[in-house]
């Protein structure tokens, strides 16, 4: 890997036009490119398709960095911050430069985690396609990889008959609310594997949390929400388990706001029917949706792989697979087996 000369620094306002072209360019795939390949349908998802303009749609507290070459933007990474949690997620990080492009791309990680270390972050996660070398790039600065998720999506076209209040009540689905924490964190635990489960660290107080700022359950696409009107429901359980409160599933959909797909995930327990749920879900979609992008952008839904067979009732609902992603995390906090008094440091 030839070693790139340059430097990594915060972007600016004047940095537009170039992140702008550099962005098409490694989304892409031109020749010399690389990028994290996060895939809609063609072309992948970068910051002028899905994510919208890199500067445009940036809150106070995300970051940018650019790798500079004699005025020339050579490379960028994204970065979206939960400040809630103290937790990073790379949205995207592009390079060019032919024979140099993998040394931009890890000159930038490096910057990210001593930049991240130095604010307080807590975790760094980042979703990516096995190409570019993009998983040996994380796992060689200690991210862990802890799950692949299916990416699904519904081609634009009709959209079913949204329900009625009735219809929707009578099949035990509601809208979510805070009081549900408790029954979604049981349900969480209960489909989620307990290395997953350790590692996501996802409290109480995430699952109280409402509309855009909803950061659970995780996966590759959530970014998204940030343009997108939320709504969250849940499927009751016909039995209501021991205290009356299970939940068989949940299900959070993002109308689109811009030109991208709307958004749908659901987790749910192995033995209940989401058949409905999804049917319900693009109800909702083709109710609350502008009619211009009702069905004009399609629907996109990921699940992980743990998650069968709910892939199957997203295919029996018109989905199709599109790419499989890779989940990775660093987490720099270290645990202890015990509670103990520790050397302490200054950041």
């Amino acid at each position: 890997m030839a070693r790139s000369t340059g430097q990594v620094r915060a972007a600016r306002l004047t940095d537009l036009a170039a992140l702008g072209e550099l962005s098409r360019r490694a989304q892409g795939d031109a020749e010399g490119t690389r990028s994290l390949g996060l895939p809609v349908s063609r072309p992948p998802i970068g910051v002028f398709s899905l994510f919208r303009l890199p500067l445009g749609a940036f809150q106070p507290h995300d970051a940018l960095y650019v790798f500079d070459r004699d005025g020339h933007i050579a490379g960028l990474l994204r970065v979206e911050r939960d400040s809630s949690r103290d937790e990073w997620t790379v949205v995207e990080l592009d390079a060019v430069g032919g024979l140099d492009a993998g040394d931009v791309r890890f000159r930038l990680v490096h910057h990210l985690l001593r930049d991240g270390a130095k604010r307080g972050a807590t975790r760094f996660h980042v979703a990516c396609a096995d190409a570019h070398d993009n998983i040996e790039l994380f796992m060689q600065h200690g991210f862990v990889r802890f799950g692949d998720e299916r990416i699904l999506f519904r081609p634009p076209g009709e959209l079913p008959t949204p329900w009625t209040e009735a219809q929707a009540r009578l099949a035990g689905i509601r809208p979510g609310n805070p009081l549900d924490a408790v029954a979604l964190a049981r349900l969480y635990a209960a489909v989620t594997p307990a290395p997953v489960q350790r590692l996501e660290s996802v409290r109480m107080v995430d699952w109280e949390r409402q509309g855009r700022d909803w950061r659970v359950p995780r996966s590759s696409l959530v970014p998204i929400l940030r343009f997108a009107d939320v709504y969250t429901y849940v499927l009751e359980s016909p039995s209501g388990g021991r205290d009356g409160t299970q939940l068989d599933a949940f299900l959070q959909v993002g109308v689109a706001e811009e030109d991208q797909p709307h958004y749908l995930k659901v987790i749910a327990r192995p033995e209940a029917d989401t058949a409905p749920l999804v049917r319900f879900a693009l109800g909702v979609i083709a109710e609350r949706s502008d009619r211009s992008t009702a069905q004009r952008e399609g629907v996109i839904a990921p699940v992980r792989t743990y998650e069968s067979p709910l892939d199957r009732r997203l295919e029996e609902a018109g989905f199709e697979p599109v790419a499989t992603v890779t989940l990775l995390m660093k987490e720099t906090l270290v645990r202890v087996a015990e509670p103990r008094l520790v050397p302490a440091g200054v950041r």
